[in-house]
């Protein structure tokens, strides 16, 4: 079992316990497991995938490399079914959070990128991810916030080693926190990169922390630092992906919801503004009935598609690409800006 088991509970006679567990290649099920024998559990539900064959499903493999400072990294990577054939390119994926984790739990979205596009998918727990001991949750905060970018430039290093991989096709993918390591990457690591989808991502810390909700500000404070002071301020604009924005050198997905109360909707049209300065392409989407992140089918299947699109096009050039409509409440709109003089690709 390749999974994660969410709920444990035992009924009023201790005997039984009851389990609900999510795996890698199959969406959560319920089961009981009798303690006063060795039975096996018993599983009381089967869920739903859409008639697809579940035996299909990719399960990842955990991985372990060093960073810049020789601190191990771990990261699940979502291979493409068959060895031997040709190098695959790759989507990194860094978590929310920053305090998030990643774990192997079933994400159709990873499925289909890597089944039906033959994408490898890699989800990192930078340093920062919870699970891992009070020493690593803390290893990013403050002013050492740029040291879990580098540790994406690890996987990166990994990427390259891997004889399965293609390394001249990289993008970055990301939401909430992760699309702040999305920019931050293509700020970093435009050389490396082809292309980045950035969803309610981070652009400025300070406006970040200026805009948040009131509830929230003081939180996040003590993970990135306060911008009242003058010293963190100075800090905090420096490495804002909004200050680098001249750095990004390939073409952005940006998705946000008009409601976002963590991350609001402000963070999202200055990059794109900026971006677009440098003569970059933005696609550019906005849920007027989201907040943070996209809840309702009809948004998140266009989210959805709007990526796999972004993707086609940008890190598989070969495939064809149909044109995007503009569905219900979402607008999706591409921009270009004039082009400037870029850094080859080594």
């Amino acid at each position: 079992f390749t999974g994660v088991i969410d709920v444990l509970q035992l009924d009023s006679a201790g005997t039984t316990l009851g389990i609900s567990a999510i795996s890698a290649n199959a969406p959560t099920d319920t089961f009981t497991l009798d303690l006063a024998s060795a039975a096996p559990p018993v599983r009381w539900t089967e869920a739903e995938v859409g008639g697809l064959n579940p035996l299909r499903f990719v399960t990842p493999s955990l991985v372990r490399f060093p960073s810049f400072d020789n601190r191990s990294i771990s990261a699940l990577v979502y291979f493409p079914p068959g060895e031997g054939q040709a190098r695959a390119p790759v989507i990194i994926h860094p978590h929310g959070g920053p305090e998030g984790q990643h774990r192997a739990r079933f994400s159709p979205m990873i499925q289909f990128l890597v089944l039906e596009l033959g994408v490898c998918v890699i989800d990192p727990n930078v340093r920062g991810s919870d699970g891992y001991g009070k020493e690593f949750v803390n290893l990013d905060n403050g002013k050492n916030r740029e040291d879990s970018v580098k540790d994406m430039g690890a996987v990166m290093d990994w990427v390259e080693q891997s004889p399965r991989l293609d390394s001249s096709r990289i993008a970055v993918w990301g939401g909430s926190y992760g699309g702040y390591m999305v920019l931050a990457g293509l700020v970093h690591y435009s050389d490396r990169l082809v292309c980045g989808i950035d969803m309610v991502g981070i652009s400025n810390f300070v406006t970040f922390l200026e805009n948040t909700s009131d509830y929230r500000r003081d939180l996040r404070r003590v993970k990135y630092g306060d911008e009242r002071d003058p010293e963190m301020r100075a800090f905090l604009l420096s490495i804002s992906p909004l200050t680098n924005a001249h750095k990004i050198r390939r073409p952005l997905l940006i998705v946000q919801g008009a409601n976002d109360p963590r991350v609001p909707q402000s963070e999202a049209r200055q990059i794109r503004d900026k971006v677009v300065e440098n003569g970059e392409e933005v696609w550019y989407m906005v849920a007027a009935d989201e907040g943070h992140g996209f809840a309702k089918k009809s948004n998140v299947d266009a989210y959805q598609a709007a990526l796999v699109a972004f993707c086609k096009k940008h890190l598989l050039p070969a495939a064809e690409v149909n044109d995007l409509t503009i569905t219900n409440n979402l607008t999706i709109k591409s921009e270009q800006g004039e082009p400037q003089a870029k850094k080859p690709r080594t």
